[in-house]
């Protein structure tokens, strides 16, 4: 225990939720009678593209009533359409998708900006012919008569003919367009042009077990008369989830990437076909030597894990990690790896267990729990990338593996139910976020939610090279400054091909990007290019943002400094290459080795991996941290209900932008675009670099108190902070700093997704008025808040003086059906060596909150 530790909020006050307030649309929409004319010929042509598709299917399924899904896409949202479309009966929604950018016309546009671009939904529908005629038949009657009166639970359908846009097929293109399928067989065949395809089948998910069957059976056909075969599938309810594994021959992936248009690829019953085995480590050439490590002798761990780690097979005889880990192996990948092969899965469990070893930290003190979900592939070099196997569904296999931990498989027991962090250091290099929530990220926040367990995600790497515009020549003419100032650009002009990786959108875990930095010594790193020279973000993390535009990555931590390729000759272009050293700098890990019985070896490495294992073990030192202080200040309080969003709150807590939003802002900046800074600055950083100093104790001129509590819908609660007199009338720089974080259940066939709204509001904040970093919209988009003040002005303060934390409850998605719990850090600091000794007099304070309230309840 620190000398200072975090102090415990008194119980908090119970209120009622703020009000917020509605503000008018300001978008511009079409008249009765011109929605009339763009629309009727609009429905006319889906009428008969859905006559022809039933023709068509008829001519090979006898007696078969068609559904189809409509793509029902307006400008806006229309609230609880989902519920309308119940009601007629052989609609059956199937989700919705928020868009953006969508161009302005001379139709829809914003009144107060002609030129901005709208934001709007697509609905998502299955329907047969019988629904198809009764909707076509609503718009009809409306047309004869604006001021029919619809009948009970259909007026949402009068709402979105008044903001339709436009309504379709959900065809070929939407199959396989995002997920760029055919361009992967294309990438493998030329390859090997005779080896079988794989691929991914993500089903409409259907409300009833005969329709999924159905579904089912009906792909199932269409994948056996291409002389194909079905090797998995899954039914994840709880996600609305279903899909297949199937693979085909050569010569007909091949067919249908020349001639997509085959009944599989327009079937019906399919929302996405995807492809596999993506999901991969170690495919980039390495270079130089390994590094001999003696390990120090440090006590061995003991106590149940709190910390899973799902990744490749460790080499767990390593000087480093032997018995430091419990290896759950039930797949029995261990035996198609060689020794050599083990390269990520050692690399995280030595960052989790040590910690970078150039810091010399101290290892764990509990053993860490390791589950190989990935193996060696087929490779001509030694040693082998590893990935998620080809031959399952990875979402059903994460899913199998985190169920096994607590609740068991088959006869067997619980093999890990302690944990409470679970380490995700890979991403899906096929699936970069844009809008739509991946599977695998939908299944880490549903089962984060169900296990009380909190999920650290790797943000996800890009190796592309990076293009700088002009040629070696005039990039080497360049200042220090000005090349970093360049590169930068170039980073974020390539943005949207530098997404986050699927999971990382998940909003429920905590997402991590990269910092370009490593404590690593390095004396020489010959024709090698270091691009930055400040501290900033790595050149390969990932951008943000989440999903509905939520902070994310969630923040950043130290990812080693990638180095890069020096383009050779001065008139060539000004491109880089990502160099893949296993020698310093970089985050300094164990490794194996290629010789056998050599357990001492270690790499230096770089990567989000990296980042996202480092604050694993911060988490578990957070962990840690929580029991003593419980133990401590509250030792009748049943923790396990609130410990998850704690520990999610305190690791986010020690964030901030720091050093690295000036330099940003000085790079990005013009006369034209300051209002788009914030948010650009957190599509890279996320909430920042945390400290976990900062959150493992306090000082006198800084103290830190948590909250914690349960809330429905509606429903608030009231912590106050005292305010020490000493601060009074002076003008010396304060800051406060507020995080709040929570695991929302989920509604995953909804746009909103979330089912829980939290959030926090400062009240009589006149001690730090002026908000920093992060944009104040946004940080309320995802499952975590955090919020940094400052203010310098002399106030008057007087003894009994408080400053009010309202944390506020809502629903979102949908109903709130059980009370969500959350944690609460509060912050408040001067600057080190003022003499203002404040953590004594809160701490005083606080001490006689609790025992009034405690004399009150008796």
């Amino acid at each position: 225990m620190p000398d200072r530790p975090l102090l415990l909020f008194p119980t908090p006050e119970t209120a009622d939720r703020t009000k917020g307030r509605g503000f008018p649309g300001r978008v511009h929409r079409p008249t009765f009678n011109k929605q009339g004319e763009r629309l009727s010929p609009i429905f006319t042509q889906l009428q008969e593209a859905f006559n022809a598709r039933r023709v068509e299917l008829q001519q090979t399924t006898a007696g078969v009533d068609p559904e189809q899904v409509l793509v029902i896409e307006t400008i806006g949202n229309v609230e609880n359409f989902a519920n309308a479309v119940k009601r007629i009966e052989g609609l059956e929604w199937m989700g919705e998708i928020e868009t953006e950018e969508i161009a302005p016309d001379t139709d829809f546009y914003d009144e107060k900006d002609e030129t901005k671009e709208l934001s709007g939904r697509l609905y998502l529908v299955m329907t047969n012919q019988r629904a198809l005629d009764e909707m076509l038949s609503l718009w009809q009657r409306y047309q004869n008569d604006q001021n029919m009166k619809f009948d009970h639970g259909l007026t949402k359908f009068r709402d979105v003919f008044l903001c339709l846009k436009d309504i379709r097929r959900w065809g070929v293109r939407d199959r396989i367009e995002e997920t760029g399928v055919l361009d992967v067989w294309q990438e493998d065949l030329e390859h090997d042009e005779n080896q079988v395809i794989r691929f991914e089948v993500e089903l409409w998910f259907r409300a009833t077990v005969n329709k999924r069957q159905e579904a089912r059976g009906q792909v199932g056909a269409l994948i056996t008369r291409l002389g194909g075969t079905i090797l998995d599938d899954a039914i994840i309810s709880d996600i609305a989830y279903h899909a297949l594994l199937a693979e085909v021959p050569a010569d007909t992936a091949q067919q249908i990437i020349d001639h997509p248009s085959v009944d599989l690829i327009k079937c019906d019953s399919v929302m996405f076909f995807r492809p596999v085995g993506q999901m991969a480590t170690g495919k980039e050439p390495v270079e130089s030597e390994l590094s001999d490590h003696e390990a120090e002798d440090a006590g061995l761990p003991s106590g149940d894990p709190i910390v899973a780690i799902l990744d490749g097979l460790p080499l767990a005889n390593h000087n480093l990690l032997a018995d430091r880990l419990i290896i759950d192996d039930p797949d029995d990948y261990a035996s198609e790896y060689t020794v050599a092969d083990r390269i990520h899965g050692t690399a995280m469990s030595s960052l989790v267990v040590h910690g970078d070893l150039s810091d010399e930290d101290s290892p764990l003190s509990r053993p860490v729990y390791v589950r190989p979900i990935m193996k060696p592939i087929v490779w001509i070099n030694s040693p082998r990338p590893e990935q998620i196997p080809g031959d399952v569904l990875m979402v059903d296999l994460i899913h199998r593996a985190v169920r096994r931990m607590f609740e068991g498989e088959g006869t067997d027991e619980a093999s890990a139910p302690t944990i409470k962090i679970i380490n995700f250091s890979i991403g899906d290099t096929s699936r970069l976020f844009t809008q739509i929530m991946s599977p695998l990220a939908r299944l880490l926040d549903w089962l984060s939610v169900k296990y009380r367990v909190l999920i650290v995600i790797s943000a996800g790497n890009h190796d592309r090279d990076i293009d700088t515009g002009i040629s070696k020549k005039e990039f080497d003419a360049l200042s220090k400054d000005e090349k970093e100032a360049l590169v930068v650009k170039a980073l974020y002009d390539d943005a949207r091909h530098r997404k986050l990786l699927a999971p990382a959108e998940s909003i429920n875990g905590l997402s991590v990007g990269a910092l370009h930095y490593d404590p690593a010594a390095v004396n020489h790193i010959g024709n090698a290019v270091n691009l930055f020279e400040n501290l900033l973000p790595s050149p390969v993390s990932a951008f943000g943002s989440g999903y509905r535009r939520a902070i994310k990555p969630d923040l950043l931590f130290n990812g080693g400094r990638v180095l890069y390729k020096e383009p050779l000759g001065t008139s060539t272009d000004a491109r880089f290459e990502a160099r893949h050293l296993r020698i310093a700098p970089g985050n300094k890990a164990a490794s194996p080795s290629a010789a056998a019985g050599d357990v001492n070896k270690v790499v230096y490495c770089c990567g989000t991996s990296n980042a996202t294992a480092l604050i694993s073990r911060m988490a578990a030192a957070c962990h840690d941290s929580l029991i003593e202080i419980f133990e401590e200040q509250a030792p009748d309080i049943e923790l396990s209900s609130y410990i998850t969003p704690l520990l999610k709150t305190m690791i986010v807590h020690g964030c901030s932008w720091g050093e690295i939003s000036e330099r940003l802002q000085e790079i990005l900046q013009t006369p034209d675009n300051g209002r788009h800074i914030r948010h650009w600055i957190s599509q890279w950083l996320g909430y920042g670099i945390p400290d976990s100093a900062r959150v493992l104790g306090c000082t006198e001129q800084r103290v830190t108190l948590l909250g914690f509590g349960q809330l429905n819908d509606e429903e608030a609660h009231l912590f106050n902070l005292p305010l020490p007199p000493s601060l009074g009338a002076r003008r010396d720089k304060r800051r406060l700093t507020v995080t709040l974080a929570w695991l929302s259940p989920l509604a995953a066939s909804t746009q909103r997704y979330r089912t829980a709204s939290l959030w926090f509001e400062v009240e009589g904040g006149t001690l730090a008025p002026n908000r920093q970093e992060a944009d104040r919209h946004a940080v309320r988009r995802g499952t975590v808040q955090h919020e940094v003040f400052e203010g310098d002005s002399a106030i008057p303060i007087s003894d009994g003086d408080s400053l009010t934390i309202k944390v506020n409850c809502r629903k979102d998605a949908a109903k709130i059906q059980v009370p969500v719990a959350y944690g609460l850090a509060v912050s408040l600091e001067v600057a080190e060596g003022l003499g203002v000794a404040i953590y004594n007099e809160i701490r005083t304070r606080i001490a006689s909150a609790v025992e009034i309230r405690t004399r009150e309840g008796r």
